[in-house]
């Protein structure tokens, strides 16, 4: 949460594909376009067009999500089913972030994705889905409020990143793990607010930090303070509560009415 991959590649947003699945969720592509853009260089009028397209990507994604209000992004696995314990955290995660005032922010697919969106929609909050074009036509979940479509990945990645306050990561394959540690870099570098980024599942995610600990901190790869960036937790109560703490006391964040939308402008 960028570029392409063979039949049953991690999925969108955090989302992996699905086996069998003529519809999967994924980050496959038999798109030739896709593959040009990434083969090399082009003529220059070609290169050319090709920026001013991004560009245009980019202006549409601005233009559709600045007045989402302030979000907080759910990251996770496409292929978690409904009566998935994962599923089910996401869900009530999602709705305690909504009764803040945030609006739950998503990759706009199944599984997590829709558990998220879901759990907004459950206390009557806001939720966004960041769609990714696919070839074989895919449909947002049903409990997005509303969804922008994007035709690369690299511009949805800094979508689902550029209005968000807080991000939650729940358990998820090649994806998602793309997204939380593109994310945990920003953050890590500075190029983004020392937001939170809260790992769910901690039997899942245990491993992971275990890795850290035991392999980057000792050969200094990273610093000690780095896993500080991360908070795991099991607890959806906890997860709204670190969030609480770095928007309002960190950040001095307050809850305002969305700016006003122009006419002028087309909006």
């Amino acid at each position: 949460m960028a570029g392409t991959g063979a039949p049953g590649a991690p999925g969108a947003g955090g989302g992996e594909a699905r086996s069998g699945d003529p519809k999967r969720w994924g980050k496959a592509t038999r798109n030739v376009e896709e593959g040009q853009f990434l083969e090399g260089p082009r003529n220059r009028g070609f290169e050319l067009w090709r920026v001013l397209r991004i560009a245009m990507e980019f202006i549409r994604g601005f233009r559709k999500l600045h007045f989402a209000g302030p979000c907080v992004t759910v990251f996770g696995s496409a292929r978690f089913k409904e009566d998935h314990r994962y599923y089910a955290m996401a869900r009530d995660v999602s709705a305690r972030i909504a009764k803040l005032g945030f609006t739950v922010m998503t990759g706009g697919g199944p599984g997590i994705m829709e558990a998220a969106n879901r759990g907004a929609r459950d206390v009557g909050g806001r939720s966004i889905g960041c769609n990714i074009m696919l070839p074989m036509e895919q449909e947002p979940n049903p409990y997005v409020d509303s969804f922008v479509e994007f035709r690369y990945f690299f511009v949805r990645k800094v979508m689902l990143v550029k209005y968000s306050y807080a991000f939650v990561v729940m358990p998820g394959g090649f994806g998602t793990l793309d997204e939380v540690f593109e994310t945990l870099t920003l953050v890590q570098t500075g190029k983004i607010s020392d937001f939170p980024i809260i790992l769910m599942g901690k039997d899942y995610w245990e491993p992971l930090m275990t890795f850290f600990r035991e392999k980057l901190i000792t050969e200094r790869t990273i610093d000690p303070r780095d896993l500080d960036l991360l908070t795991l937790t099991d607890s959806p109560e906890e997860a709204v509560d670190r969030i609480v703490d770095v928007a309002q006391r960190h950040f001095g964040f307050s809850w305002k009415h969305p700016p006003k939308k122009s006419w002028v402008l087309g909006e």
